[in-house]
């Protein structure tokens, strides 16, 4: 049996959540986009950067992983799919980032919120200095109330984009700046014990302690999860319980539900921070 928690361990492990101080929250191209079209939904884009400016205002700091750069990119250049030539999807992405960025700015500021822009690759991160450099810079912004936006840099990382998720990426993020909590918000509510999607009687986890129990879930179910997959999901939450950082799954469909979590109210799954004295930042950076 999957470890499903009872109501009053559930809520108490959901308070805890309102304790949280430095919160980091992912945010896939599919839940910034119109499902019929593709194409961005500003309204729902300036809901996530008022909710977001919201919990600044509460006094926690916050970081955005945000995909999307790819995806902007296209649409920018009017072109409805993906080119196979690898230098005309950095292209896109390169023109995709700058057009988000803006977008963010624009939405940010209209709640009296500053964001920086932080765009990095596996690369920069396995070396001590240029992760040293990328730490003291979220902590100069946090402490400085800006809200960071990060991305991989897809221009520059050929396997980034082949292979990368930004689930692992906002992992090792929560895991550099010593997060509290660590939100994923995707396609589904949470974690199932089957494909939900094909399985109608799939049960819902709601809390899981011990994650290398629940990584079979995760076996020929990547399709319905959203672009990473939830093995990347199971594996962003190792990375991050065992940098003792809570973690949360959950849908993305109104992104209201970022203010619920935060207020301890019980959604999506909850993956409980263990820290392991034996973790690696740079063999979990190789991994990815």
């Amino acid at each position: 049996m999957y470890p499903i928690g009872y109501n009053g361990r559930m809520q108490s492990l959901r308070q805890r959540v309102q304790q949280a101080k430095r919160i980091v929250i992912k945010v896939g191209s599919s839940s910034l986009t119109y499902p019929e079209t593709g194409k961005l939904d500003l309204s729902k884009m300036e809901l996530l950067c008022r909710q977001l400016a919201s919990l600044r205002n509460a006094g926690k700091d916050v970081v955005l992983v945000s995909s999307g750069a790819i995806m902007v990119g296209l649409q920018t250049l009017g072109l409805t799919r993906r080119p196979h030539v690898l230098s005309r999807v950095q292209a896109c992405a390169s023109i995709g980032q700058t057009r988000l960025i803006m977008l963010y700015q624009k939405f940010f500021s209209e709640y009296n919120q500053t964001c920086g822009q932080i765009l990095l690759t596996k690369y920069s991160m396995i070396r001590k200095d240029a992760c040293m450099n990328a730490r003291n810079t979220f902590e100069e912004l946090l402490d400085m109330g800006v809200i960071p936006v990060v991305n991989e840099n897809d221009t520059i990382a050929t396997d980034e984009i082949e292979f990368g998720d930004n689930d692992s990426l906002s992992a090792l993020v929560a895991s550099l700046i010593h997060a509290d909590l660590l939100i994923l918000l995707s396609d589904i509510d949470g974690l199932y014990d089957d494909d939900p999607h094909t399985n109608p009687n799939a049960r819902f986890i709601d809390e899981v302690f011990e994650i290398d129990e629940v990584m079979d879930v995760a076996k020929g179910s990547s399709s319905a999860v959203g672009t990473g997959g939830m093995t990347t999901k199971l594996h962003a939450a190792k990375i991050a319980c065992a940098s003792n950082c809570d973690m949360i799954i959950a849908n993305a469909k109104d992104f209201h539900i970022i203010e619920r979590l935060v207020a301890g109210e019980v959604e999506g799954t909850f993956f409980a921070a263990k820290s392991d004295p034996n973790f690696s930042f740079e063999a979990c950076v190789e991994e990815c």
